[in-house]
């Protein structure tokens, strides 16, 4: 039997124990009023089954592994194998395939062999987990059920508690996964300056990361400067890109509000959030395919020489285009939840309709719309796919638009692409660039919140 299956039996288990509670709490209902309703009753018993045979689960499956890699280990096949981790491990994987019918035969002659022990182990502890997890759900489906109950349980206590439980736990997952990556983020980032200095790293012009294997050859200290790699993330992302997205996306949302009919606001506006779900790599055939050459045709025109077949200017306006919807959302719906009673009282004062725009809907919309612009700055300095196909890879330091740039998550993908050691300067890299990227983001999340905070009290 396998966990999976083991797994439905304990969701009917909890299912016919809250049947069975459900039924018991209307026949109380008859002889007098309850605390709390049946459905309470029912919730009760079936959290008290599932919830003790979900732990015991979710504690088996990854035992289970280590379990059957020991008992497969042990076997003469097992000890036949070689002693070297990475190989034995290998034989061990397609050993697994083989025996769940993934694949027929592995590249190592020995997993054919081991693949019988395999799928004999792993039926073994299967079943004894899965037996384990479903006696639990039966006794505590029958420590439930045979527990007298009056019609003054207070079921309902029981389940909010539970429920109360659950947000907390889901609150203590988002943060805890949030420390997780900012202290495994500065753990690495500090390897990487005990390598590297840090006044080179964030004052550096010159990035050039590849590590010869000798150090009579060149280029055998690397470059580290990562100026180049945020320059490139502020051009591309937070200049060009905003630049087109901030206008047309907040007049967008003026129109849609104020200007358009209902009938064209409910066509315009799903196909504007339509570029939403376009994805990346869509937008960078465009912009390899369509924008970049256009670009560099217009930039040789005009006699720049310099123009390139993969520019910032590219990218920055295809990724523009791409969060035109996230600031248009955002500020729509700010705009929109502004009191009419203020826009009212502008125009009964003799002002205009753009006046009234200008004046009172943008400044009381000011969270929302600041709200949007973050959000869209966060998508882009985020973005990779368009950078790569347009922007490309080289880490110039330049203000030329029509050059070739790349970007921080660029670089992350590039340096963490492939088999790595995480010991070199080279790999450890990336957990700086990711460490002092998140560090931008911060500041901009405050400075946006500061804005916020201020322009709402004055609106309250």
């Amino acid at each position: 039997m396998t966990l999976g299956l083991a797994l439905i039996v304990v969701l009917l288990v909890a299912l016919a124990a809250g049947g069975i509670a459900f039924t018991r709490a209307k026949g109380l209902r008859t002889d007098g009023r309850l605390h709390s309703l049946p459905i309470y009753h029912a919730f009760h018993a079936a959290i008290w089954v599932l919830v003790p045979a979900l732990l015991v689960l979710a504690a088996w499956s990854p035992m289970q592994t280590r379990l059957i890699n020991q008992a497969v280990l042990e076997t003469p096949e097992g000890k036949a194998l070689p002693d070297f981790d990475m190989q034995r491990d290998s034989i061990l994987d397609e050993a697994r395939q083989i025996a769940h019918h993934e694949i027929e035969a592995g590249f190592n002659p020995e997993s054919t062999a081991l693949a019988p022990r395999v799928a004999e182990a792993e039926g073994r502890y299967g079943s004894l987990g899965s037996i384990g997890a479903i006696l639990i759900a039966l006794g505590a489906a029958g420590i439930v059920l045979l527990r007298k109950r009056d019609r003054n349980f207070r079921a309902r206590t029981s389940v909010e508690r539970w429920m109360n439980g659950l947000l907390i736990g889901a609150s203590l997952i988002a943060i805890f996964t949030t420390l997780g990556i900012v202290l495994s983020l500065l753990f690495e980032s500090l390897r990487f300056f005990q390598l590297v200095p840090i006044s080179d790293f964030l004052f550096g012009l010159s990035w050039s990361p590849q590590m010869a294997i000798r150090a009579d050859q060149a280029g055998s200290s690397g470059a580290f400067g990562s100026i180049p790699l945020f320059w490139g993330t502020i051009l591309i992302g937070a200049i060009i890109a905003m630049i087109v997205a901030i206008p047309l996306g907040l007049m967008s949302a003026i129109y849609l509000t104020q200007y358009a009919a209902p009938k064209v606001r409910s066509v315009v506006k799903p196909l504007l959030e339509i570029l939403a779900g376009v994805p990346t790599v869509v937008y960078g055939y465009f912009a390899a395919l369509t924008v970049a050459p256009w670009i560099r045709e217009v930039g040789i025109s005009l006699g720049i020489e310099s123009a390139s077949s993969e520019s910032a200017l590219a990218a920055g306006l295809v990724m523009g285009i791409m969060i035109i919807p996230f600031v248009s959302s955002m500020a729509d719906d700010s705009i929109a939840a502004v009191p009419q009673a203020m826009s009212d009282g502008s125009l009964a004062l003799g002002a205009t309709k753009s006046e009234t725009i200008r004046k009172v809907l943008l400044p009381a919309a000011l969270p929302g719309v600041v709200g949007g612009v973050l959000l869209a700055v966060s998508r882009a300095i985020g973005e990779t796919m368009i950078v790569v196909m347009a922007a490309g890879l080289a880490a110039n330091l330049t203000a030329n638009p029509f050059e070739s740039v790349t970007t921080v998550t660029v670089q992350i993908v590039q340096l963490l692409t492939g088999d790595q050691e995480f010991d070199s300067a080279k790999t450890l890299a990336a957990f700086a660039l990711g460490l002092v990227l998140f560090l931008i983001t911060l500041v901009l999340n405050l400075i946006a919140l500061t804005v916020v905070r201020k322009y709402r009290e004055a609106y309250e």
